[in-house]
């Protein structure tokens, strides 16, 4: 079926049998085959029209399955370029697809039924999603397959916008039949390419070391990037990337493939027999067995497909833009970020009201903008053995309540944000007390602690009430003005009791489909509420979070040089509106690497800016440092939040590193550059920039002097050479 849309982004070609998605920007092709099955043809730079000269060449391969009760030798799914395809169907490869039937079959065959064609994009229940403004910015092709035998019914999702090169794709299972069946795995995306050399880009890490580029051949077989810790996780982060072997920065082709979803994932790339290419996105499926009933449905999690012909820095500002324009919400999606101090490694958990206030007194001289009260406010938490579950105010560190110093910090000048951890519970704890069931736990077993501490079954709706209900008491109670939501370990004891034995498969999904519902609540409740995400530092830094949240904290280490690297990492798929960075104390606590404040200035700046140590410590040259620096950002912080960025020089390949801001309308440009190691005879490099107005000059606002944006460009400019470790130059430059 195919509705009548003006201006149409999606074409359907009936004597072909081939959907045409376009753009001014791209296209993605694929077409009806013979049995049904959906073969894929193109995506990448957009094409005018197609004229079927890629329909699948045929062959007669050994050992490759034909369709059944046919006699062709030279048709099988074994070698077919699939949309979507599934286990016990001839195709030998990784499947998306595994259904198990109630006679414990996992054999299915899908092929085409309908089609629609419909202006806008459909919500997906539950699950966080890139959004439209207005129904005339995308059109949605959904293509309904069917297993004959099952009837189990799969709707494939294709939302291709108007004027942005990004596909946002997902799957839509209902169980048609009479019988009950189990999803064992149900891939969001599959997208099969043709033989070609290509390369895949991950971002694997560890806690405090998280988001690196990794770079490697795509080789015969299958490699799998995953998560089995219930989380995004430090470990791999659910993005990965595929490019042309020559793709730089700016220049060559890049597929992205980013999965809005804050839980277990699996991105699989496999290269067959015949060189052909298969990418699969979606939830992990190990520890993953979802019941699905009769007339019942399950709603995959979202992948929003990119390409760029411009290189990496193409891609990211695709998915910068998509993700702060389309998939951040709310009042705090295009405001400017407030700078703030944490008390974290000020203090610790050691503090009381009197404690803190010298260092709020000293955030308003300054030039700050907020006070940040960390972990050990509630309960009785004076180590991190105990109170996690309990959010009412520890009456020894604020006998007048939490209220007061909230005021005093306001009559500072200053806003107030407070630290949780809501998805955790400490054995000593009011909650546990009166509620140990509220705790992922396998019955007979002693669960396992991380950090002295364990998970909340946050998939039950009484436990999130619960936690919803205490939240909600101190927000009405007090005035905050930002939540850092923290989540400090991973997921273990995978039990629920809200559920039967043949449904704990279903605990990892539900737990993060009960997290997102808690969020939807209580951001919507509180709207004036700036909310960070925290997970460990960046163990759950993905565009589901950010559904909710406009910013998380980019990691736990703060050391300047190992930021670098772990903020370049990150901005290849995230934006820098959404990378808390903050200057904390040297010589650093997690690496005891000494960096000038200069330096620690300029990589916290270049992302959501503060400063996590003690205030009142700092020198009297320090403090000047430091209110130039607060100054400096409040004058660039628009351009850094939500200006282009573009990074210049990776830390990984060499002793450089360099990225720079450009405003929207190309008027300011503000570049950091960095030399990691002195040398004692040291290289004469050019730094040359990108994104200007090559017909306008610029003048560098320090030394006064005016450049072509062409020069800057092309011919770039010497920087002067610094004595020392670890050193810092910032360049502001202005449209004369």
């Amino acid at each position: 079926m195919n509705s009548t849309v003006t201006e149409q982004l999606i074409d359907f070609n009936e004597k072909q049998r081939v959907f045409h998605l376009h753009n001014n920007l791209i296209s993605y092709i694929f077409s009806i085959e013979k049995g049904g099955f959906l073969s894929h043809l193109y995506f990448g730079k957009r094409v005018r029209n197609y004229h079927g000269q890629l329909k699948n060449p045929q062959r007669d391969r050994g050992f490759s399955d034909n369709l059944p009760g046919t006699q062709d030798r030279t048709y099988s799914l074994d070698f077919l370029l699939q949309e979507y395809s599934s286990q016990g169907d001839g195709d030998f490869r990784k499947p998306a697809a595994v259904i198990r039937q109630a006679n414990g079959s996992q054999s299915t065959f899908f092929v085409y039924r309908a089609h629609t064609i419909s202006s806008g994009k459909p919500k997906l229940e539950g699950l966080p999603a890139a959004y439209l403004l207005d129904g005339s910015e995308a059109q949605t092709l959904t293509v309904t397959l069917e297993d004959e035998l099952s009837h189990v019914e799969l709707e494939l999702m294709y939302t291709i916008y108007r004027d942005r090169p990004v596909i946002a794709r997902s799957v839509k299972l209902t169980n048609k039949g009479t019988t009950t069946i189990n999803v064992e795995k149900l891939a969001s995306l599959q997208l099969d390419l043709p033989a070609d050399r290509k390369q895949v880009i991950s971002l694997p890490g560890a806690h405090m070391n998280e988001r690196h580029l990794e770079r490697e051949n795509v080789n015969f077989g299958v490699k799998s990037f995953s998560s089995r810790r219930g989380t995004t996780s430090h470990q791999m982060n659910n993005f990965i990337a595929l490019c042309d072997p020559n793709t730089d920065e700016f220049t060559g082709d890049v597929y992205g493939f980013s999965l809005v979803y804050s839980g277990n994932h699996k991105e699989e790339v496999e290269k067959d027999p015949y060189g052909a290419i298969r990418i699969l996105v979606g939830i992990n499926d190990e520890q993953f067995d979802w019941q699905v009933k009769s007339k019942q449905s399950f709603q995959t999690p979202e992948v929003l497909l990119t390409y760029s012909d411009n290189g990496f820095n193409g891609l990211s500002h695709t998915l910068h833009k998509l993700l702060r324009e389309r998939v951040a919400r709310g009042k705090f999606q295009y405001a400017l970020r407030p700078i703030l101090v944490n008390n974290w490694e000020a203090t610790f958990m050691d503090f009381n009201e009197d404690k803190l206030k010298p260092l709020v007194a000293e955030a308003k001289q300054l030039g700050l903008e907020m006070f940040v009260l960390d972990d050990g406010w509630f309960g009785h938490r004076d180590d991190d053995r105990s109170s996690l579950g309990d959010w009412q105010v520890f009456q020894k560190k604020f006998p007048a309540g939490l209220k007061r110093f909230a005021d005093y910090v306001h009559t500072n000048h200053l806003k107030f944000g407070l630290w949780f951890e809501p998805e955790m519970i400490s054995i000593d704890s009011e909650l546990y007390r009166q509620h140990p069931d509220y705790m992922l736990q396998v019955p007979g077993r002693q669960p396992s602690p991380s950090r002295d501490q364990y998970v909340l079954d946050i998939g039950r709706e009484a436990v999130r009430e619960n936690i919803h209900d205490q939240i909600s008491q101190l927000l009405d109670s007090c005035p905050i003005d930002y939540i850092k939501w923290d989540m400090n370990r991973h997921l273990t004891d995978i039990y629920s009791k809200a559920l039967p034995a043949e449904r704990q498969g279903e605990t990892f999904h539900r737990y993060v489909l009960g997290l997102y519902k808690l969020l939807e609540e209580l951001t919507t409740e509180y709207p004036n509420i700036l909310f960070e995400g925290c997970s460990g530092g960046g163990g759950r830094f993905d565009a589901g979070l950010l559904y909710y949240m406009p910013q998380s904290w980019t990691s736990d280490n703060t050391d300047a040089v190992a930021r670098m690297q772990i903020q370049y990492g990150t901005s290849l798929a995230y934006p820098v509106s959404s990378m808390a960075a903050h200057v904390s104390v040297s010589p650093n606590q997690q690496t005891g690497r000494t960096t000038s404040l200069q330096t620690r200035g300029a990589v916290a700046m270049s992302g959501v800016f503060g400063y996590e140590l003690d205030l009142t410590q700092l020198t009297v040259a320090e403090k000047t440092v430091v209110k130039k620096q607060v100054s400096l950002y409040k004058k660039i912080r628009p351009i850094i939040q939500y200006g282009t960025f573009i990074r210049l020089l990776d830390p990984s390949k060499g002793n450089h590193c360099a990225w720079m801001f450009v405003a929207t309308d190309k008027s300011v440009a503000v570049v950091f550059s960095f030399k990691l190691l002195a040398e004692a005879q040291p290289d004469f490099k050019r730094l040359k920039l990108a994104g200007l107005d090559p017909q306008k000059d610029y003048q560098n606002t320090t030394s006064g002097e005016i450049f072509g944006g062409d020069e800057l460009m092309n011919t770039g400019f010497y920087e002067s050479i610094q004595p020392g470790d670890f050193n810092s130059q910032m360049y502001y430059f202005k449209l004369v």
